[in-house]
C-alpha cells in the first residue's frame, strides 16, 4: 500500500494559518453571546438559577455531539465537519438570539441545543486539524491556537461592549456577526491539509477507522486522565466566560458595558498567556507549565471572588491571573491526547467530550448555586476542580518511546 507523500512545508505554514484562522473564530462566535449574556439575561426576565438552568439545557447539543464527533470527523474529514458544524453553530446562535428579543424561553433553550451541537463538532474537528499540523511542524504550536481563540473572543468583546453602549438589539448584533464570520470559515477550511495526511503515523501505518476504534479510547488510562486534566481547565475557563460579565455587573454593581470590559480583560489575559506559552512548553515542559497555570488560576479566582465589592480594579487584577492560568490547559491536553498520530482522532474525540462536559455543563451548574450565594462566591467552587486537576497533572507528560499508550511525538 502508497501512502500519501508529506505535505510541502509550505502547505504545512498556509495549513497552520487556516487552523489559526478557523479557531479565532470559533471564539468570536462564542463570545459574541457570551459577551451579552445579561442583555439576553434582561430580555428573558430570568433570575440567577433560571439563567443557569437555560445554559444547562443548551448545552444538551455539545454533550451529544462531542462523543460522536471522532467518529463524524473520521467519516467526512475535518473540511467538511468544520464548513458544515460551523454553520450549525451559527444558525443555533440566531435562533437563540431571535428567540431572547421574543422573550421565548423554549425557542432559546432550543437554538442553544442546535449551537451546542454545531460547537462541540467544530471544536473537535478544528484541535485535530491542529493537533495533525503541529505533528508535521515539529513543534509546540497548539497554545498559539488557542490563543486564537481567546483572540476572537477578545475582539467579539469589544465589538459587543460598543454595541451594549450603544443599545444595539442582540438578536442583531449577534446573528450579523455570526454571519460574516461564518463566510470566513468556510474560505480558510480550504487550505486545511489533504485528508490523507491526517490517516498515518510516524510508521506511515494507517489509522483505524470505525466506530470501534473511536470508542476503545475510552478505555486508555492515560487519555483518561488527560481528560480529567482538561476537565479542570475547562471548568476554571469556562466559569469565566459565561459568569464572569455578570459577576461584575451583579457583584460590583456596574453597567452591562463595563461587565463586557471585565470579560474582556479576561480573554486578553488569557490571549496573551497562549502566546507566551509555547515559549514556556518549550522551555520547561508541559507538566510545569500546568502546574504554575494552576497556581494562577486558584490566586486569581480567590482574589476575583474575596475582595470588597469597592475594590474593582484588585478583582479585575484577580480576572488577568485567573485568565493567565486557564489558558494552556485544554490545547497542552489536545497536543498530549494527539501525541500518536494513528489514534489522534479517537483519543481528542475522548478528552474533548470529558473537557467540554465540564466546559458546557459546569458553568450553568454554577448558575444554580449563585442563586444562593451570589456570582462571585460560586465562582469559588472552582477551586476545587484545579486542586484535582494537578493531582493528575504528569499525564499530561510527553509520550516516552516503547510504550503504546506514550508513543512519542513526531519530529
Amino acid at each position: 500500500m502508497t501512502h500519501p507523500a508529506p505535505p510541502a512545508p509550505r502547505a504545512v505554514r498556509t495549513a497552520s494559518v487556516a487552523v489559526f484562522t478557523v479557531f479565532a473564530l470559533a471564539g468570536f462566535n462564542f463570545s459574541s453571546w457570551a459577551a451579552r449574556l445579561p442583555a439576553v439575561r434582561d430580555e428573558l426576565g430570568l433570575s440567577e438559577g433560571q439563567m443557569g438552568l437555560l445554559l444547562l439545557v443548551g448545552s444538551i447539543g455539545s454533550l451529544v455531539a462531542l462523543p460522536l464527533s471522532g467518529l463524524v470527523v473520521t467519516r467526512i474529514g475535518a473540511v467538511k465537519a468544520v464548513a458544515g458544524f460551523a454553520l450549525v453553530n451559527a444558525t443555533g446562535l440566531t435562533i437563540a438570539t431571535f428567540g431572547a428579543s421574543a422573550g421565548q424561553v423554549v425557542v432559546t433553550a432550543a437554538g442553544l441545543v442546535v449551537f451546542g451541537v454545531g460547537t462541540g463538532v467544530w471544536d473537535a474537528a478544528m484541535n485535530l486539524e491542529g493537533a495533525i499540523v503541529e505533528q508535521k511542524l515539529g513543534r509546540t504550536v497548539m497554545p498559539r491556537y488557542h490563543a486564537g481563540f481567546s483572540l476572537g473572543t477578545v475582539i467579539a468583546a469589544g465589538i459587543a461592549a460598543v454595541a451594549a453602549s450603544a443599545r444595539v438589539p442582540v438578536h442583531v448584533h449577534v446573528p450579523v456577526a455570526v454571519a460574516l464570520s461564518s463566510v470566513v470559515v468556510l474560505l480558510a477550511v480550504r487550505a486545511f491539509l489533504p485528508a490523507g495526511q491526517h490517516a498515518t503515523g510516524a510508521d506511515g501505518a494507517p489509522a483505524p477507522h470505525g466506530g470501534r476504534s473511536v470508542f476503545a479510547a475510552w478505555l486508555e488510562p492515560r487519555t483518561l486522565l488527560i481528560g480529567l486534566v482538561v476537565l479542570a481547565a475547562a471548568l476554571t475557563e469556562g466559569a469565566g466566560n459565561d459568569w464572569l460579565s455578570l459577576a461584575v455587573v451583579d457583584g460590583f454593581a456596574q453597567d452591562d458595558a463595563v461587565g463586557a470590559v471585565a470579560f474582556g480583560v479576561f480573554v486578553s489575559a488569557m490571549t496573551a498567556m497562549r502566546f507566551l506559552g509555547t515559549v514556556l512548553l518549550d522551555r520547561y515542559g508541559r507538566v510545569a507549565v500546568l502546574r504554575l497555570c494552576a497556581g494562577l488560576a486558584l490566586v486569581g479566582l480567590l482574589v476575583f471572588g474575596l475582595v470588597p465589592a469597592d475594590m474593582l480594579w484588585l478583582a479585575l487584577v484577580g480576572a488577568v491571573l485567573w485568565g493567565m492560568g486557564a489558558a494552556l490547559g485544554f490545547p497542552v491536553g489536545m497536543s498530549a491526547a494527539s501525541d500518536d498520530p494513528v489514534h489522534a482522532a479517537a483519543r481528542v474525540s475522548v478528552v474533548s467530550t470529558i473537557g467540554y462536559t465540564a466546559f458546557l455543563a459546569g458553568p450553568p451548574l454554577l448558575g444554580l448555586l449563585a442563586a444562593h450565594v451570589g456570582y462571585r462566591h460560586a465562582l469559588l467552587a472552582i477551586a476545587v476542580p484545579i486542586l484535582i486537576g494537578l493531582l493528575v497533572v504528569n499525564a499530561a507528560a510527553p509520550a516516552r518511546h516503547g510504550d503504546p499508550e506514550r508513543p512519542t511525538l513526531v519530529p
